[in-house]
């Protein structure tokens, strides 16, 4: 099915309202978090006595990019994002980039999981009283499964690798009913299909929300981060400025699909994923393992619009664990400052976590393989901070040893101002149709997904046209949600 399921469940969904009223819970809608203005005035108030990453349901309207930079009591105001300068990038494009971190979990993926959680909960489909909300996830995700759970009285279980970093673990400790390790890395993305299998087995009451094939993962982006892009452009190109396109980590394909949107509005522009040189998925039909925590591969997700993509670039993990010293470490900013970047903006690199800085890589190398001017606007994402990633600074620390101005310039030379345009390709109508069709090792061989539906995904123009277009229906439900419930 093309479509997300909204048929509704009366039985379950009458228990689902009766918890809501329990539990003071009101649902906003798509449109409220593209426009912030129709919050009411109730819940405005409400939100100036409560923390961004507090467990309350009213945090549930925080889930928008108009928050307001601040960790507590803020309400909403312009969108959060940063420009790049010459002097930090070493090309003329203009390359900005959306801040995740000033939402709830300090990562965007917290929307991306209400977008496929929440048209379950309003149909009745996924009953908060019986079930539990499974999340599996190579680290945002899961977190805000869990958290957009807490927020909506369901219980839930967050399944990511072993190895990713400590500071997921520890804040999911005390969210998730429970939280499963998986063996591996970034990389491990099998292991966690292998996991949901598992408790399927088990016959307890579960519903999985597997952010590579829940169309709602897409949806979000599409519609809220699509159009959050397409704002920050009118504000911020000038007469001569064109928007060039969008370059996303592939990830769970969930955060590239805005580029979907923003080849509606720009009919020129191109969508670039982006991936690691140690595991070259998308390029190279590779395998491997790699540190930039965020962008799980091996696979191709089910929610890829595969024919959408125009290029491929993919970035060196070295680069990007050398360049979170250098934009954290006190030499490091020094050396920066010195080379003349501007010190408001070395101040705030600190919102660039590991994907982040690829994603800035994966921009940079793209500007300088396109020969993209000063006029040229290039978007990328900051899905998450170096908040999440502490304790990786503190291992390369105790690793490495202290970092000196001489390695900084060295990084600064080697991995930020010498990246090459190796690894990168721009993909004809065979490359785009052979990433699409590696689809069916995952999802028809392993996933149970339809050969037919494969099929339909690339050839049927109507495939991402009528999700895309559910909106308004997934809307429409949630106000009848709220009105049964009767908070409002």
């Amino acid at each position: 099915m093309t479509q997300i399921d909204l048929t509704e469940n009366p039985d379950r969904l009458e228990r689902t309202v009766k918890r809501a009223r329990e539990r003071n819970i009101i649902i906003p809608t798509f449109e409220q978090m593209l426009k912030p203005e129709l919050v009411p005035d109730k819940i405005k108030e409400e939100l100036k006595g409560i923390g961004l990453w507090d467990l309350h349901p009213r945090n549930l309207f925080r889930i928008t990019w108009h928050n307001e930079p601040k960790p507590s009591g803020g309400l909403y105001g312009g969108l959060n994002f940063m420009e790049f300068p010459q002097s930090l990038t070493g090309v003329p494009a203009r390359i900005i980039a959306l801040e995740g971190k000033w939402m709830p979990t300090g990562s965007h993926k917290v929307g991306a999981a209400f977008g496929c959680l929440v048209p379950r909960l309003v149909t009745g489909q996924f009953d908060p009283t019986q079930q539990k909300a499974v999340w599996p996830s190579t680290g945002n995700y899961c977190r805000g499964g869990a958290y957009d759970s807490a927020l909506l009285a369901c219980e839930s279980i967050a399944i990511l690798p072993e190895e990713m970093s400590s500071e997921r673990f520890e804040w999911l400790a005390n969210v998730a009913g429970d939280v499963i390790r998986t063996p591996g890395s970034e990389s491990n993305v099998k292991e966690i299909f292998d996991k949901c299998w598992e408790l399927r087995a088990t016959g307890e009451d579960l519903m999985i929300f597997n952010q590579f094939d829940e169309f709602g993962n897409h949806l979000w982006h599409y519609y809220l981060t699509g159009r959050a892009v397409e704002t920050m452009i009118n504000q911020v190109a000038g007469l001569q400025d064109e928007y060039w396109g969008i370059v996303s980590a592939t990830g769970s394909a969930g955060t590239i699909a805005a580029g979907d949107y923003l080849k509606k509005i720009f009919p020129k522009s191109r969508i670039v994923a982006s991936e690691a040189v140690q595991c070259p998925t998308l390029l190279n039909n590779g395998f491997g393992a790699h540190r930039i925590e965020g962008i799980g591969d091996k696979h191709v997700p089910w929610i890829h619009n595969a024919r959408n993509t125009d290029v491929v670039v993919a970035i060196d993990d070295n680069a990007v664990v050398n360049l979170a010293r250098l934009f954290n470490e006190p030499e490091g900013r020094a050396h920066l400052v010195n080379s003349g970047v501007p010190s408001q903006l070395v101040e705030r690199l600190d919102l660039l976590g590991f994907s982040g800085i690829s994603n800035l890589l994966s921009a940079i190398k793209t500007a300088k393989h396109f020969e993209l001017t000063e006029n040229d606007i290039i978007v990328t994402m900051l899905t998450d901070s170096m908040e999440l990633y502490q304790s990786r600074l503190q291992e390369m620390h105790a690793e490495m040893g202290a970092y000196s101005a001489k390695t900084a310039a060295a990084d600064d030379a080697r991995w930020l101002k010498g990246i090459g345009i190796d690894y990168l390709e721009d993909l004809t109508y065979m490359d785009r149709k052979r990433i699409h069709n590696l689809k069916y090792y995952t999802w028809v061989e392993q996933q149970g997904k339809t050969f037919e539906e494969i099929n339909k995904q690339w050839y049927d123009r109507n495939y991402w046209n009528e999700l895309q277009e559910q909106v308004p229906e997934i809307d429409a439900l949630i106000e009848e949600f709220n009105d049964r419930v009767g908070l409002k």
